[in-house]
């Protein structure tokens, strides 16, 4: 019979010594009986839960469901908050706080008697930094999103989260929708618990959970009310207490094979430019050297089959009904896209997850060779406008502006442009390039959802629905548009972008994979040579931002937190 492993959680609970005395009374307040420090795994549930984070507002009933799974198979749960980070609420951005919410993940896993830990996550923002923070530490893990709120329904037809506040913004900046239509579509575009039902960041996220494997199956879609959300989080608490018994620690599941599925998945379901950033983050966590390069290359023929808005027609209750992502994975396999080998916190494989997974409906989950976009994966531009890399979704994008050259028109700063963008005397026409500066990591900072800027009124009202933007900021996962994004180095930096001027010629091409600013090489040194940094108005955690967070393209992370440390045996103050 093998020797049982020793648990971390001995060094709190174990013995008869003082400390052990001390730790196992302290918390015995709240009704624990004696035998519950046999031996038994303890594990943590870090939890997200907040009223002021409306997509995670109902994680705490889900909690009690991880609970009632680890109780039954023998371990000792023990729910532990984390700060909480609701896009959706909080200013100026939820990403300038992603690292800081990871910083208290590590710690609070690391400072604590945990042997596991299961993630409770739901907005966009709290998956990537509990994964951060937990690949840090090492420990058996897994992660269980919120899911996805019900399709939003609003006077006979489906509205997405986010994708539909952004359409109809236009219309009413057109002139063709009234304002009282406008606030009528609120309450039924949120009508139950969970987070964004389009493929937005949140569910982007929650796909990748499931695509690492680092989430028990189903993840993905299984909307917040359905009954069979709760399951999932009951048998993660079971599965966790298997993890911990077996030491299937973080780095045996999230290992380059895992990332090269993750992002494969990503072009496949269409989704958010904003997984590039936590995907790249996370793999630098747990040590695995990911970059803008791999998502280029990784994405290069995977074709878009998940038609869900943004880029298409559904939202992710029809994505579940319709199989969700196990039917993606095997779509993957099929054509040779997936590392069939990779393992998964459930105890089987990828391979084994995917095999005969079924497709219930064409029209959601097309087929590999009518797909929504041929070229589903997140183009990786580079060039003289971008010489550190930036981004665009092509499967949101308008085909005909894949390849433009236009004049740009420039806002400095996100109050520069929505001071000069309805100003009737504005130059610009639908060939115009829009370009925003200093909203970018140091910039902003917390590089905020701005990138995909409304169109100015007066073409919207000529019945212009898009135009190319570039940016050095991040835009809503529920965004659409030709809109290319996290432009590296930023303009706050001293990027390229910080020197484009009103009227300069810029180059796109999607499929050469070039951005280019057509201005000399002497004009930008005489414009380098006068460029000043802007001020920063930061204090506190924001200069600490400033002063230490990584460009676009190295993820976005504080340089200090790369690499993992793992969660040993803190030393004892008794």
């Amino acid at each position: 019979m093998p020797e049982k492993r020793k648990l971390r959680s001995a060094a709190w609970f174990g013995g008869e010594g003082k400390n052990a005395f001390m730790h196992r009374s302290w918390m015995k307040n709240q009704g624990i009986p004696d035998d519950s420090f046999d031996g038994r795994p303890v594990i943590g549930i870090c939890n997200t839960w907040s009223e002021l984070t409306p997509c995670n507002a109902h994680l705490r009933a889900l909690a009690d469901h991880v609970k009632r799974g680890v109780y039954e198979a023998g371990g000792l749960p023990f729910e532990f908050p984390v700060m909480s980070l609701g896009e959706s609420n909080m200013r100026p951005t939820a990403m300038l706080f992603r690292n800081l919410a990871s910083m208290d993940v590590e710690e609070s896993i690391r400072g604590n008697p945990i042997d596991g830990v299961v993630l409770l996550v739901g907005c966009d923002k709290t998956t990537p930094a509990l994964l951060m923070g937990a690949a840090s530490c090492n420990l058996p893990t897994i992660t269980v999103s919120g899911g996805p709120m019900l399709n939003g329904k609003f006077r006979g037809q489906d509205i997405g989260s986010g994708t539909h506040v952004w359409k109809f913004y236009e219309e009413v900046k057109a002139g063709r929708m009234p304002v009282a239509d406008f606030l009528a579509a609120e309450q039924g575009q949120s009508r139950s618990a969970g987070s964004c039902m389009t493929m937005g960041t949140a569910s982007s996220m929650a796909s990748m959970v499931e695509a690492l494997g680092i989430g028990m199956p189903d993840n993905a879609a299984i909307p917040a009310v359905d009954a069979r959300r709760s399951v999932l989080a009951q048998m993660a608490g079971r599965r966790i207490v298997e993890l911990v018994e077996e030491d299937v620690t973080m780095s045996r599941i999230l290992t380059r094979d895992a990332f090269e599925n993750a992002i494969r998945v990503n072009g496949a379901i269409g989704g958010s430019t904003n997984a590039v950033l936590h995907l790249i983050a996370i793999a630098r966590r747990i040590g695995v050297d990911l970059g803008l390069d791999d998502w280029d290359r990784l994405g290069r023929g995977v074709p878009t089959i998940v038609d869900l808005m943004p880029s298409g027609r559904f939202l992710m209750e029809d994505f579940y009904y319709a199989g969700g992502l196990p039917a993606v994975l095997a779509a993957l396999d099929k054509h040779g896209l997936l590392h069939g080998d990779a393992m998964t916190v459930s105890g089987r494989t990828m391979g084994e997850l995917a095999q005969g997974a079924p497709n219930y409906n064409a029209e959601v989950i097309r087929p590999w060779d009518n797909p929504l976009t041929a070229e589903g994966g997140i183009a990786v531009l580079r060039g003289s406008l971008a010489p550190g890399g930036a981004v665009i979704k092509p499967s949101a994008a308008t085909p005909a502006l894949m390849q433009h050259r236009g004049r740009a028109v420039v806002f400095e700063t996100i109050e520069h442009y929505h001071a000069r963008v309805d100003d009737p005397d504005l130059d610009i026409d639908a060939s115009s390039v829009m370009v925003l500066k200093n909203c970018g990591p140091r910039g902003y900072p917390g590089m905020a959802e701005v990138g995909n800027m409304p169109l100015p009124a007066k073409l919207l009202k000529k019945g212009v629905s898009d135009m190319v933007r570039i940016s050095d900021a991040r835009m809503s996962g529920t965004a659409y548009g030709t809109v290319v994004l996290h432009v590296a180095p930023e303009a706050a930096a001293g990027g390229t972008l910080a020197l484009v001027r009103d009227g300069d010629w810029i180059e796109l091409d999607v499929a050469g994979r070039r951005l280019e600013l057509l201005v000399s090489e002497e004009e930008l040194a005489a414009r380098r040579r006068a460029w000043a940094p802007p001020e920063q108005q930061a204090g506190g955690y924001q200069s600490l931002y400033v002063e230490r967070v990584l460009q676009a393209d190295a993820g976005c992370d504080f340089d200090f937190l790369v690499g993992r440390r793992d969660a040993g045996i803190p030393r004892h103050s008794h």
